[in-house]
């Protein structure tokens, strides 16, 4: 009884420092630009940039979309790009559609890096390594997922035409610098600096390209109100608090030690779990995430002329909305503590083993899937799955960093199609009692992003990657 007790507490712990640390603080941060209207801001300066609706799908659902994913997620990134999209005349529908696709391979990188770093917590492995893999393991896919965009937001294949250059500048902007940034600095910036390169090249790509319209592809924003010119410094302000959270990242980060080391030291470090195998847990207080993600958004909030009374009421709102979700996290990894602890997992590995055998890449996509369709939420995928890919891999001698990726790939997936997703996409819209129609829409690029999600993982396995 106290082993289970000291399980659950050490899940709990971890679950509310840095996790769930983060998950409020970027909330907090949307809640806030939402609060001084700089979210209103922001829209109107990337809705103005076109007039067609294949580059605004572009640049709102997939740049926007991904910069939102990265430093909030948890259903702001699909929501908002697909609420901007129908409002501007883009089909809703579509809109939700293009917008599920594009929310798939950034689940890993999400909220700062949340259900990488998650996944690497309860599986043992190393973070740096874990989020190396990720990247590699969802290259391709999240490649692909700019022309998938456009060939469902034109109605077919033919709505490339025109646009490639556009497209393709989106997909590569976004998947090199996303790759190098897993690579050499983490899990916590590969959205926000794929997005932020994605759109700003984006916006040169269209001055380079200067491609008219076909009428079957027009919005119309033809009047002075839906022009949005927005001045240089209302934009700037508007952005702010999300400029603040990449330069304290990064400034923070291993590329400079300087900094890095001294904070990073500020730490305790002491054991809970009181049964075999138990380890010390370490708490970093300041060189955090969800810490410099409070600090920046304060800081912005004040450039954008918010009271400390309006930032603390905000503040107390996203608890009061979010709370639930907290609590949920908590009560998912406690009980993966538990079944750690308590062999079950190594049990149900053991069964995978003998079931699947050689064959288990091939299946260990589909167990994220299966987890976040189960459960809304990629991280919390990660979480009731990472530990048993992880034993599952070592049990095969396969590389247990590339299985594990597996597991949050497919849990990108998954989201696509889960019940939460979807019911949040048609909110979005205004279209509550469409979401047949949505995962109608949506459901054959979930199976063919499960299928190839697979034989890449089966693939990558067996050539020793």
């Amino acid at each position: 009884m106290v082993n289970t007790s000291t399980a659950a507490a050490e899940g709990v712990l971890t679950a509310l420092w840095p996790i769930c640390l983060v998950i409020i603080a970027a909330l907090f941060t949307y809640n806030l630009t939402v609060h001084t209207n700089a979210m209103d801001t922001i829209k109107k300066m990337l809705a103005g940039i076109s007039d067609d609706k294949r580059i605004l799908m572009l640049m709102i659902g997939w740049g926007f979309g991904n910069f939102m994913e990265g430093m909030a997620g948890f259903g702001t990134a699909m929501a908002i790009p697909a609420s901007m999209l129908a409002g501007i005349g883009v089909d809703p529908i579509q809109a939700v559609t293009a917008c599920l696709v594009a929310n798939t391979m950034p689940t890993a990188f999400g909220s700062v890096g949340v259900p990488t770093a998650t996944l690497a917590q309860v599986s043992g492995l190393e973070l740096a390594p874990l989020a190396a893999n990720v990247a590699l393991i969802e290259g391709l896919i999240t490649f692909i997922s700019p022309f998938l965009m456009i060939i469902i937001c034109g109605g077919g294949i033919k709505a490339l035409k025109g646009v490639m250059g556009i497209t393709l500048t989106a997909s590569l902007s976004f998947v090199v610098p996303w790759f190098i940034t897993a690579q050499f600095l983490g899990a916590e910036l590969p959205d926000i600096i794929g997005s932020t390169c994605s759109i700003l090249c984006m916006i040169a790509a269209i001055k380079l390209f200067k491609n008219k319209p076909s009428p079957e592809y027009s919005i119309g924003l033809v009047n002075e109100d839906m022009k949005f010119k927005i001045s240089s410094k209302d934009g700037l302000r508007a952005w702010m608090p999300f400029i603040l959270i990449l330069v304290f990242l990064v400034v923070t980060s291993t590329l400079f030690p300087v900094i890095n080391k001294p904070l990073s030291s500020i730490k305790s470090s002491f054991q809970i779990y009181s049964g075999e195998g138990g380890k010390a847990l370490s708490f970093i207080w300041i060189n955090t995430p969800g810490i410099l993600i409070f600090a920046a958004a304060i800081i912005g909030g004040l450039i954008q002329k918010a009271s400390i009374a309006e930032i603390f009421k905000v503040f107390l709102s996203t608890l009061k909305k979010y709370w639930k979700t907290v609590f949920t996290i908590c009560a998912v990894i406690a009980i993966a503590k538990i079944m750690t602890y308590s062999g079950m997992i190594s049990d149900i590995a053991n069964m995978l083993v003998v079931t699947t055998g050689s064959f288990y890449p091939f299946v260990s996509p589909f167990i994220g899937v299966l987890g976040a369709f189960i459960t809304g939420s990629g991280t919390s995928s990660c979480v009731l799955f990472g530990k048993l890919q992880q034993e599952t891999a070592v049990s095969l001698s396969l590389n247990p960093y590339w299985i594990t990726a597996a597991n949050v790939m497919g849990a990108g997936i998954g989201k696509m199609v889960c019940p939460q997703g979807i019911a949040i996409g048609t909110s979005a819209i205004n279209a509550v009692g469409s979401e047949s129609k949505i995962l109608s829409a949506v459901f054959k690029y979930f199976i063919f992003y499960t299928l190839l999600a697979c034989i890449i993982c089966f693939a990558g396995a067996w050539i020793n990657i």
